[in-house]
């Protein structure tokens, strides 16, 4: 199972922040080319910049409905295109193609879907866009255990106090998280990294290289 992650930031990356050198776009991932989760508004642009027709887009997943990780007009151009969307509902189990989909409810403001994305030989467990992993997340990843790959939200750094740590994790929580789910989860790694709340990619990679947490950023691929 191939990830390329087309965007890695949180909703605070606007249009303007665009000349910053560690600019992200909004989260959004691509498995073996074929598999999108959120069809944000960056989508075509970093599908583009990946050389990455809209047709090769197969199947479509989404967390939730807020903008930056859903848009109508990238919707409806991927459909137009020859995409899926793949409408999922926590308990429902979803099969299309080689992978096998489990939603699980995330802890977020409003609905946030989490996915158990199996292609039959990996796991991954992607939960984006949400605070602490709720109890039954972490049952259904020890009940799929061995995941080969989790990737957690990082939106608010390593800031402590913040109210949107309610529904956003920070970077503590990451951490704590990690340790818990070690037993069952073999790689690691973090995106959706809010520009208020974070330093450069490079100073994050440091910080979490220690602790064996890989740190997405736009672009970055990875095979598990």
């Amino acid at each position: 199972m191939k990830l390329l992650f087309l965007g890695t930031g949180a909703a605070d990356w606007k249009p303007e922040h665009r000349e910053d050198p560690g600019y992200r776009r909004y989260s959004s991932t691509l498995i073996d080319g074929t598999l999108l989760i959120d069809p944000g508004p960056h989508v075509p642009e970093s599908l583009a910049r990946a050389g990455i027709a809209p047709g090769e887009v197969k199947y479509i997943l989404n967390t939730h409905r807020h903008g930056d990780h859903y848009n109508k007009a990238t919707l409806e151009a991927l459909l137009a295109a020859g995409a899926r969307f793949v409408e999922t509902h926590v308990g429902e189990v979803a099969q299309f193609g080689k992978y096998t989909v489990t939603p699980l409810r995330g802890n977020h403001s409003t609905e946030v879907r989490h996915f158990l994305i199996s292609d039959g030989e990996r796991t991954l467990f992607y939960g984006l866009d949400a605070a602490w992993l709720l109890y039954e997340e972490f049952q259904a990843i020890k009940a799929a255990a061995p995941i080969d790959y989790a990737v957690l939200d990082a939106t608010l750094g390593f800031i402590d106090g913040d109210y949107r740590a309610f529904e956003h994790n920070n970077l503590y929580m990451v951490l704590q998280q990690k340790s818990v789910l070690a037993p069952h989860v073999k790689r690691f790694c973090i995106s959706h990294m809010a520009r208020k709340f974070h330093l450069t990619h490079e100073w994050l990679t440091a910080q979490m290289l220690p602790h064996g947490i890989e740190v997405a950023f736009d672009g970055y691929e990875t095979e598990i």
